[in-house]
């Protein structure tokens, strides 16, 4: 009798457990296959930084290859401080009024082992989305390149990743107004070429152009080089894309698929643009179009199948071919190596295009464009659009106005004719090369009123 009344007494206490326990397996958890997806991913994605770096390092000139190389860089170890400190929290923290996010995750506080964005860890959500904003600040340096001084292009990175990128990934990914309003951005047409874009383009306007710039030659001095770094590029934007579906399922391969098929299709008809009105097919012009399908695919990868991308990478190479090749040089602006005319013309049209070709078929999450039926989409993502570009231009805009209130934005007449590498961080890239591969090598002093001596290796 005793044992039949424990049995009762257990079952009805199994009972009373049940809610709790179905409950608790309700509760998101932790999958391996995605965490381990998502890490490779974010390593990826980390990779696209020094990749950039090479492929501007290659573009520029002989003297200049270490200082542009090094803008990346230096990137790379204040953005991640400062997305640590607070840059995280401002950008996916609680919202605040559509427009920011809280200080709940300041210091990286609450942000630990615990499922953070569906089944992965809250850290590698964190560091993943890092990436990003590393990337985002170092594409920036392309259109001030060879002339912007470096302690200026720190004070640009603090305050441009705080004022400009944490407040943009909130509107658009972290729960903010254009996230609210319905803008489809997959993996950062708005929030990291756009912006970046038209960043590079206003700071480029402010600081001013190159000393030379329209009647010396300005061709890149080592091209291989730059292709390697576009090869790290397209690789390491497969973690951006088919990472952001932010799980190892069907619309991480299918992000994938799309954002390969549409570089093919930038390069192709990039070249094909050049060949018809340059005369010749060039490496250059093929990495650029790649660079440029890449580009223009990122805010739709998620949302689009294979023939719409196939038509977005042929029609951003032309595009972004017109914007570098003829527009730049008809207005007369100096982006040293086109971050406005790649990654900000075809960020544009990659945002707009999804407001054409998206498909709720590919991404349920997602919404129908112009061609499925849905006009409204256009309309969101031209507003999308349209926003990202006054936010940024006018932010970048004052922001450097408020440098030069405490410092020169570019360096002197006599560096820029030196070269950053020795006047600014007292290196030579090709110093060993210069001395043992048959070059004549001396040192001048060129002594000036406005800077101490310093040496020129001719």
């Amino acid at each position: 009798m005793t044992s039949r009344i424990k049995t009762v007494l257990i079952s009805l206490l199994a009972l009373l457990l049940l809610p709790g326990i179905a409950w608790a397996g309700d509760a998101p958890a932790i999958d391996t296959g995605d965490t381990t997806f998502i890490i490779i991913c974010t390593a990826m994605v980390m990779i696209m930084t020094p990749g950039l770096a090479l492929f501007y390092g290659g573009m520029v000139r002989k003297k200049n290859v270490l200082s542009t190389i090094m803008l990346s860089f230096i990137v790379i170890c204040v953005v991640s401080i400062l997305w640590a400190l607070y840059g995280y929290t401002l950008a996916f923290g609680p919202d605040i009024n559509s427009i920011i996010g809280g200080l709940d995750y300041l210091g990286l506080k609450g942000v630990g082992q615990e499922p953070g964005s569906g089944t992965i860890p809250h850290f590698i959500f964190m560091a993943f989305q890092l990436m990003f904003a590393l990337i985002t600040v170092a594409i920036i340096s392309g259109s001030i390149a060879e002339r912007m001084r470096f302690p200026a292009f720190l004070a640009f990175i603090v305050l441009w990743a705080s004022v400009v990128y944490s407040p943009l990934c909130h509107w658009v990914w972290g729960g903010g107004w254009l996230m609210q309003l319905g803008a489809l951005d997959f993996a950062g047409g708005t929030v990291v070429h756009i912006s970046s874009g038209v960043a590079g383009l206003v700071a480029a306007l402010v600081i001013g152009k190159r000393k030379g710039y329209g009647s010396e030659p300005m061709v890149p001095h080592n091209l291989p080089m730059t292709v390697l770094g576009a090869t790290l590029l397209w690789f390491g934007w497969f973690g951006f894309n088919a990472g952001s579906a932010l799980a190892a399922n069907g619309l991480a391969a299918s992000a994938f698929a799309v954002t390969h098929i549409a570089a093919a299709a930038g390069g192709l008809s990039w070249v094909l643009a050049e060949w018809a009105h340059h005369g010749k097919p060039t490496v250059l012009g093929c990495v650029s179009g790649a660079v440029a399908g890449l580009v223009a695919i990122t805010p739709a990868a998620g949302f689009v199948a294979p023939m719409p991308a196939i038509l977005i990478g042929l029609v951003v190479g032309p595009l972004c071919y017109f914007a570098v090749a003829v527009v730049k040089s008809k207005l007369g602006y100096d982006d040293s190596l086109d971050a406005f005319g790649i990654h900000g013309v075809g960020g544009t049209w990659g945002a707009i295009a999804t407001g054409l070709f998206a498909s709720k078929a590919v991404n349920e999450a997602g919404a129908d464009g112009l061609f499925y039926g849905n006009a409204a989409q256009l309309v969101t993502q031209l507003i999308g659009v349209g926003a990202t570009i006054l936010f940024a231009g006018l932010a970048t805009f004052i922001i450097l106005k408020v440098i030069s209130l405490f410092t020169s934005l570019r360096v002197s007449v006599d560096d820029e004719v030196i070269g950053l590498d020795v006047s600014v961080h007292g290196e030579n890239a090709y110093a060993y090369a210069d001395t043992f591969g048959g070059s004549l090598t001396r040192e001048v002093k060129v002594s000036s009123s406005a800077s101490s001596s310093v040496v020129k290796t001719v």
